[in-house]
């Protein structure tokens, strides 16, 4: 099957063949990189005039950066980030001429001086054959690093920059993904999905055959054999409140004209390197925009996602308050549910639930749980939330057993999404907003 028009693939062709022909061409500064260290071959490519040369330079640079250890590739960054920043002597000269003459052409001066050198390195580093792949493994490698060398945040900063341009919404291609995709897509798909395992090959048979399942890709047309992000649809009648449901092996699947939901059930970004660097809003919206060509009848399109980070948030709260530390020991029980008769333990965990995806935030004052954020931003509405929704080990521990629906309503996708991006606001359904007022 073939996915999309791979013409990524052959102008990744062209610049090996540009490769080539610039290594016949200057065998000798090749031969002299060959040996060199990867800051030399970096100072030749900045300071490179030719195309063809440029290019073999910079698959020379890829080549030797694929070969270092961690403790290189870390005094690598160490050099990008003191080495490669702006030319200080075009920067003043910038800067005086500015103060001087305050015209937009001496802004337009000062803005091209102040951009540090690093930033055309990895330009011209993406020239080299599978050069984007390479940039984003480099950063991949490069946020390892971050939380020890934070004097590094400087050269991620320039990395989410261009990343940022180069992985525009406008440069993706989604694409369906079925049982008959290559053999070495599905192996991504398995190796990839980050919300629910996919225990082999079976397992994912059971996601993408029956004719209730969808699975929707997206590619960059420079990487067009790594997903970036894919989403894994169920077709269902009303809105799941649990995930075990959708996982189990089902003997009987729906009739997609019977169904009237879509429930996107799991949602993996696949690429470390890319963490951070927004693919742009409504990718959601657009595989919404695809179900819905061919089934029409779909009414309702929900998620039915986790909450990673809420056992760890509850248990910071519990401090000193002895009542909801006997409530989080009773949730450490596997069958807590059998012993909540009254369903006020439940109760309790849901509106815990509310309070923490709608108040709790991080320093930058965003929400605190990466899923909503992802939600929201794309014109989401947290809708529903489910207690005892997940008996699986990893959803105990992160979540006790919690799961979220958020709602994807087309008609109000755009102006929630403006909410949340212009004034932080979540839009949230009444149940929800009742559990937060009974706190």
């Amino acid at each position: 099957m073939r996915m999309f028009d791979y013409r990524g693939v052959q102008i990744a062709d062209y610049y090996r063949a540009i490769a080539e022909h610039g290594r016949a061409l200057f065998r000798r500064p090749m031969a002299e990189a060959t040996g060199a260290r990867i800051e030399q071959v970096a100072d030749k490519l900045l300071s490179n005039r030719g195309e063809a040369s440029g290019v073999a330079l910079a698959a020379k640079l890829v080549e030797i950066w694929n070969t270092l250890d961690a403790e290189r590739r870390l005094q690598w960054f160490t050099i990008m980030a003191r080495r490669f920043g702006p030319d200080e002597r075009k920067l003043d000269a910038a800067v005086e001429d500015w103060q001087r003459t305050r015209s937009p052409e001496s802004a337009a001066r000062l803005a091209i001086a102040s951009e540090p050198r690093r930033q055309e390195l990895m330009r011209r580093i993406n020239l080299a054959p599978r050069g984007t792949a390479a940039l984003v493994s480099m950063r991949a490698e490069l946020l390892t690093f971050l939380k020890q060398q934070p004097e590094l945040g400087v050269v991620d900063r320039d990395f989410v920059h261009l990343l940022s341009s180069w992985f525009n919404r406008g440069f993706l291609l989604m694409s369906p993904i079925d049982w008959s995709s290559p053999a070495a897509t599905l192996e991504k798909i398995i190796r990839y999905e980050a919300v629910h395992e996919i225990k082999g090959w079976d397992d994912l048979r059971r996601r993408l055959q029956p004719q209730d399942r969808r699975c929707f890709a997206f590619f960059h047309p420079q990487m067009p054999d790594e997903p970036l992000i894919f989403v894994e649809v169920a077709l269902a009648e009303g809105i799941p409140n649990q995930i075990d449901g959708l996982l189990r092996d089902r003997a009987n699947s729906i009739s997609p004209t019977a169904a009237d939901s879509a429930v996107f059930y799991s949602i993996s970004n696949t690429q470390a390197g890319l963490k951070g660097i927004s693919f742009g809003n409504f990718l959601i919206k657009q595989v919404v925009e695809d179900l819905l060509r061919e089934l029409p009848n779909l009414k309702t399109f929900v998620t039915l996602s986790p909450l990673p980070g809420f056992s760890r948030w509850l248990h910071g709260r519990s401090g000193g308050d002895k009542q909801t530390a006997a409530r989080i020991q009773t949730l450490a029980k596997p069958n807590w549910a059998e012993e909540d008769s009254d369903g006020a333990l439940s109760t309790w965990l849901a509106g815990a639930a509310a309070e923490y995806l709608v108040q709790a935030r991080d320093d930058a004052g965003r929400p605190l749980d990466p899923v909503a954020r992802f939600h929201l931003g794309n014109g989401a509405r947290l809708e529903q939330i489910n207690v005892n929704a997940d008996h699986s080990e990893r959803g105990q521990q992160q979540s006790f057993g919690v799961m979220v629906n958020y709602l994807y309503d087309l008609n109000t996708i755009e102006d929630n999404h403006e909410a949340y991006a212009n004034r932080g606001s979540m839009v949230c359904s009444r149940p929800v907003q009742r559990l937060l007022a009974a706190r």
